[in-house]
């Protein structure tokens, strides 16, 4: 379970090094672009294959994700790599604030989603 633990605390790590790739300039504009998909497929609370469908639904999280990572880390120069780690590691030793607006605009879209897709069932079903 340990290394279960360190595995996705070092995945983590290497969004938020992307996430500082992205932003610089010393960085070429496809190696941004994958980034950039990367970053945000990671953060979005949607998945590719939904985590509810068993074993399938791990599959983005475990596959997909870490291999995206891989080959975004060989596009980006070594050196912008570990001015971002410096910067991760910065940030990580901070208190990180909570976003209660994004958490709620999140919740907010899943519940609307949620109560358009019960509608349209019941409409189906009468």
């Amino acid at each position: 379970m340990e290394k279960i633990k360190v595995w996705a605390e070092n995945l983590k790590r290497q969004i938020f090094i992307l996430y500082f790739a992205y932003k610089d300039e010393r960085v070429a504009w496809y190696a941004k672009l994958f980034t950039t998909c990367i970053v945000a497929y990671a953060f979005s609370p949607i998945d590719l294959i939904p985590d509810f469908i068993p074993i399938l639904g791990y599959v983005d999280d475990v596959i997909i994700v870490p291999l995206g990572i891989m080959f975004a880390l060989k596009m980006i120069p070594k050196n912008v790599l570990s001015d971002c780690t410096l910067k991760v590691e910065e940030l990580l030793k901070k208190d990180k604030p909570k976003n209660w607006i994004v958490g709620s605009l999140i919740i907010l879209i899943w519940s609307l989603f949620i109560l358009w897709l019960i509608v349209k069932v019941y409409q189906f079903l009468n």
